[in-house]
């Protein structure tokens, strides 16, 4: 695939220049690579070093991400020091800075310091992802996450969308490409219904599954038992629960660690190898709650699923695996003002036995209250809250948001300090293992094209394949175009020459090809997605070519 000059600019201007530090060492690496490849990224959103030393401290022992540490991320968006997830996974998945909720497209607006301007023509403009070039390349793919599915962090690894809100365009995507190993949650986005995220366009993506061969499971025992190599997990409407709290209220769903075993023996079966991303998504959610024992659950979750991974690795041998936070959440400290001038004389134990005592994440411990709040010393005990003084059963009992006040408690008790309740813009612990790992000091946009690098492919040169302005392509073959939204919920691409109409539907892998002379109307299906941003349809040069 040779890259179209037209593009150079776009591609370097949007781009930071990949890390002097890691690149060098991949490309002496990349030659004693054997066939076939396969690359495992894992990412604990929202996550922080100062949160993972915690939870190092409350395991008691090492992580095994510890075993892997090669070097730091850099994490800002192009508009921002503090990244949103959305840009966050685009950066990590396509190898470009982008804007707060954009996912897999091109920035509209760059301010930060190092990232070129682009032409405002660009601004949105879909940008090819490891996911869609592995699946190129012939390789197995699959996708986990312990939120919704079409949460921003994986949308950023399988879909394109203007804002991460668009979970029913999301959701269609990621079912078109055709991914073969799908576990999360997100169950509401594949059907229609009267739910938040439940599909607006009328079409049932679960019987679109059904008929494209997956195996459909939606408990940890359904998941064990699959011999599919096509496997299709939905294991809650929305997200699935934190792992301290799942034995407890949701014992049939799998873990995180379960989820990447089974992904990677199944995966493994593909004679080109394989791309996985997994995502531990509620380390973020307990962050952004001030959730300490939240956030320590799903990093520890997290952590076993990396030896997973890792252990893979080296007895395969072939195997990259990246594991990473894709931005700071909450600030969190170990110490806070408790602790300003006796720090020095203060031992661990003060820091951990108070939280050893909860049971249950914040989140858990309030599915158990009652509307009239009669259980509230019995609920405050599941979070480590026992006994509670006086004045801590008052303000529970007349607190307007309990959670809020029962987070604050046990961080008081714990000596834990958090500045704030949204993301934070500090360097990130980057783990790699495995040929051409990283090492090092990155940018996060250098782990999508060493990934693509390991893989065999280039990013730049796939986005030219696989996402083409519609409108321009078409009209140079003589067509004439327009985009039908009469119906808004699935606009259509259509292009005429002659008896002959096009119709491309919005977030498929697929064409209707008319011919009026004939009377014939022939679908063609390809190994690609077509893409709407708003303004204009994008898709792949397949597609064109397809088109007499």
């Amino acid at each position: 695939m040779k890259y179209a000059k037209k593009w150079a600019t776009l591609f370097l201007a949007s781009a930071v220049t990949l890390s002097a530090v890691s690149i060098p060492q991949q490309d002496v690496q990349a030659a004693k690579v054997k066939k076939p490849t396969n690359v495992i990224m894992l990412v604990m959103d929202g996550s922080s070093n100062n949160a993972v030393t915690l939870s190092r401290w409350y395991k008691g022992e090492s992580l095994a991400m510890d075993e892997i540490l090669t070097g730091a991320m850099r994490t800002y968006s192009a508009e921002s020091a503090i990244t949103d997830s959305a840009p966050a996974a685009t950066a990590l998945a396509t190898g470009h800075k982008s804007n707060d909720k954009y996912i897999g497209v091109l920035p509209s607006k760059i301010t930060s310091p190092g990232v070129a301007p682009i032409d405002k023509k660009d601004a949105f403009r879909p940008v090819a992802n490891v996911l869609e070039g592995a699946k190129q390349q012939g390789k197995a793919t699959g996708l986990i996450s312990t939120s919704e599915i079409q949460h921003a962090t994986p949308a950023g690894f399988s879909a394109h969308a203007n804002n991460r809100s668009q979970y029913g365009d999301i959701a269609e995507q990621q079912v078109y490409q055709n991914i073969d190993v799908v576990l999360g949650g997100g169950l509401e986005s594949l059907t229609p219904g009267t739910s938040k995220n439940a599909r607006k366009d009328g079409e049932d993506l679960m019987k679109v599954l059904e008929d494209n061969q997956y195996d459909l499971v939606h408990t940890r025992d359904e998941l064990f038992n699959s011999p599919s190599s096509k496997i299709w997990g939905s294991f809650a409407p929305s997200a699935l629960a934190y792992d301290l709290d799942r034995a407890k209220t949701r014992r049939s769903e799998p873990t995180l660690a379960e989820m990447t075993n089974k992904a990677i023996n199944t995966l493994k079966k593909d004679k080109d190898g394989f791309f996985l991303f997994v995502e531990g998504s509620k380390v973020d959610w307990a962050a952004h709650a001030n959730d300490t024992i939240g956030i320590i659950s799903d990093i520890l979750s997290f952590d076993d699923a990396v030896k997973e991974a890792v252990d893979f690795a080296k007895e395969d041998g072939n195997t990259l695996v990246i594991a990473v936070t894709d931005h700071g959440n909450s600030g969190i400290t170990m110490g806070n003002a408790n602790t300003t001038s006796t720090y020095s004389s203060i031992p661990v134990s003060a820091y951990i036995d108070p939280l050893k005592k909860a049971s249950m994440t914040v989140e858990g411990a309030l599915s158990q209250l009652k509307e009239d709040r009669s259980n509230i010393v019995e609920v405050a005990a599941l979070y480590g809250l026992d006994p509670l003084t006086k004045d801590e059963l008052a303000t529970l009992t007349s607190a307007k948001d309990v959670g809020s006040a029962m987070v604050k408690m046990l961080a008081n008790r714990a000596n834990i300090g958090y500045t704030t309740g949204g993301h934070t813009g500090e360097d990130v612990f980057l783990y790699s293992f495995g040929p051409s790992k990283l090492t090092g000091l990155v940018e996060n946009t250098d782990l999508a094209h060493s990934m693509a690098q390991f893989m065999g492919f280039d990013l730049k040169s796939l986005t030219d394949d696989l996402y083409v302005p519609a409108t321009e392509a078409f009209t140079e073959k003589g067509f004439t175009t327009k985009i039908d939204l009469s119906d808004k919920e699935n606009p259509t691409f259509v292009a005429q020459k002659a008896d002959v109409t096009v119709k491309i539907p919005v977030n498929k892998n697929t064409m209707l090809y008319e011919q009026a002379s004939k009377n014939t109307t022939k679908t063609h299906t390809f190994n690609t997605i077509n893409v709407y941003n708003g303004s204009e349809f994008y898709v792949s040069k397949k597609v064109i070519e397809a088109v007499k």
